[in-house]
């Protein structure tokens, strides 16, 4: 059996490009890219993924590897798929920034501790969601999805020199607001109810002076806190995997925008 070096080229480019891509997702999108997950076996995923979905994918352009068109379509992989990895990066900072805000409403702004996703002192009531928002991101096959709009986007937006525009990076930054505009959604029956609870002690406060509202009111806003998260738990778990879905939808405006 003999193979051409024009054969061995195409073999290598249908290899090399789409691992690329989806080493740069693998290493930007959520649950893939936990600082407890070595990197070594991030890229050894990524291997394995671009492996597995490799006869599926179209032909790669053959390039010379000291080129500029091989600069250029290494720059517009890392872009895709970074691109995807940080949009659903955004779908879960939208839990911390809620989670941080209704902190702060309670007063337990002071408690904080290490995220190990990324390494970075969190509220712990932002780290208590975000570790429930990756257990039902893995319950509802998120990283499956995942995985597949990665390969997807190879028939939506094949390898070659030109790719993520400007317009594409512009629709990424713009659905950002999106991110603080959900956290805020997830946290705002709290906030309103712990606004209402210090409006309550400032009456109090007025009608009684001799009471120290500190003493009172900490501990009331802290134990009403609590109450409410154990009540919003489920609708913050809705809104997260509506968020989710979103930003899958997302993804297509996004690598459809040429």
């Amino acid at each position: 059996m003999e193979f051409t070096e024009a054969q061995l080229d195409q073999w290598l480019a249908d290899f090399f490009w789409p691992l690329v891509r989806i080493a740069a997702m693998v290493m930007t999108a959520p649950i893939f890219n936990t600082r407890q997950i070595p990197v070594r076996f991030r890229l050894l995923l990524a291997v394995l993924i671009t492996l597995l979905v490799q006869p599926v994918l179209p032909p790669s352009p053959v390039v010379a590897v000291f080129s500029v068109d091989a600069v250029m379509i290494a720059a517009q992989q890392i872009a895709i798929g970074a691109a995807l990895g940080f949009l659903m990066q955004m779908v879960f900072n939208a839990l911390i920034f809620g989670g941080q805000v209704m902190a702060y409403s309670m007063g337990l702004g002071f408690a904080n501790m290490m995220d190990p996703a990324n390494g970075v002192n969190v509220p712990v009531i932002a780290q208590f969601w975000l570790i429930l928002a990756m257990l039902a991101f893995l319950m509802m096959n998120g990283h499956l999805v995942l995985i597949s709009a990665i390969v997807d986007t190879f028939t939506v937006m094949p390898v070659a020199v030109d790719g993520l525009t400007r317009a594409g990076l512009w629709e990424l930054v713009s659905w950002a607001s999106r991110m603080f505009a959900a956290g805020v959604l997830m946290a705002l029956p709290v906030i309103i109810a712990l606004l209402l609870v210090n409006v309550g002690m400032g009456v109090v406060s007025r009608a009684a002076p001799q009471l120290n509202i500190f003493a009172i009111g900490f501990p009331i806003s802290i134990l009403l806190g609590f109450v409410l998260i154990w009540v919003t738990l489920p609708q913050v778990m809705s809104s997260f995997g509506s968020l989710v879905s979103e930003a899958f939808d997302h993804s297509a405006v996004l690598l459809n925008t040429r």
